[in-house]
């Protein structure tokens, strides 16, 4: 076996959205070292490039794509762009997310709830849906969704994606029992992370003062979701679907 061949996923194919950037950047840079090609996908795809640039650099292939994972014809498009350019997704990330902030309850808009359930929650039930369907009718597969704690300890400044991710958290047990045998079903819930959207809000304030109230008095950085990804993406959990991990170091 070639050097470029070894690796606990080598052969593998993983699709990650929200590829581009913050932890699902981590994720795919980890799947490509340790043998995967990757399809990144993300509303902007220059940064999908420069992201798949890095992959083909470790000696992997990498296909960029463009596309929004709450429009529903744009996600049917990135499983016929990901199976027409591999023939196989092995490992699928359901990552993307927004959670857009508002003054108060009463100002969050229709629109904006929409948003929010069709970015966390439509798009991941519609990509789940034909990944794994594909997976459970081939050789099978490790489909890894991302939530938050947020789900099990709701913000009033954030309740639309909390409700949205508690959803997902659901839709990672039916998964699971829907496509078992053959395809594994897992959710990585996360807490504070210093992604690059962090360090432009809350960032500053928690690398100064760190949290105090959570066990380990600080938030993650976007490395360290990545020993949970490879975890979930490899046979190291072949005995293990339906589960929700918490990576949150700590919460209160």
């Amino acid at each position: 076996m070639s050097e470029e061949q070894v690796g606990p996923l080598a052969g593998k194919v993983a699709l990650v959205t929200g590829g581009s950037r913050g932890l699902g950047r981590e994720m795919v840079l980890a799947f490509a070292d340790a043998g995967a090609d990757v399809v990144i996908a993300s509303r902007k795809i220059d940064n999908c490039r420069d992201v798949a640039a890095l992959v083909e650099a470790k000696g992997r292939h990498a296909l960029p794509v463009g596309f929004h994972v709450g429009h529903w014809d744009e996600v049917d498009g990135l499983v016929e762009q990901a199976y027409g350019a591999f023939g196989h997704v092995d490992v699928l990330v359901n990552n993307a997310g927004m959670s857009p902030l508002y003054p108060e309850l009463t100002a969050v808009t229709e629109e904006l709830w929409d948003k929010v359930f069709a970015v966390n929650l439509k798009g991941p039930f519609r990509l789940t849906a034909l990944v794994g369907t594909r997976m459970a009718a081939g050789a099978g597969g490790s489909i890894i969704n991302v939530s938050t704690t947020g789900s099990l300890r709701p913000a009033p400044d954030m309740l639309p994606y909390d409700a949205a991710k508690s959803g997902l958290n659901t839709l990672t047990e039916g998964f699971a029992k829907a496509f078992g045998p053959s395809v594994r079903v897992n959710c990585i819930m996360a807490g504070p992370f210093l992604t690059d959207i962090a360090e432009n809000s809350w960032g500053p304030a928690v690398r100064e003062h760190g949290l105090p109230r959570h066990a380990l008095g600080r938030a993650g950085e976007p490395p360290e979701i990545v020993g949970a990804a490879l975890y979930f993406a490899t046979d190291a959990s072949s005995f293990t679907t339906g589960a929700i991990l918490r990576v949150d170091g700590g919460i209160p």
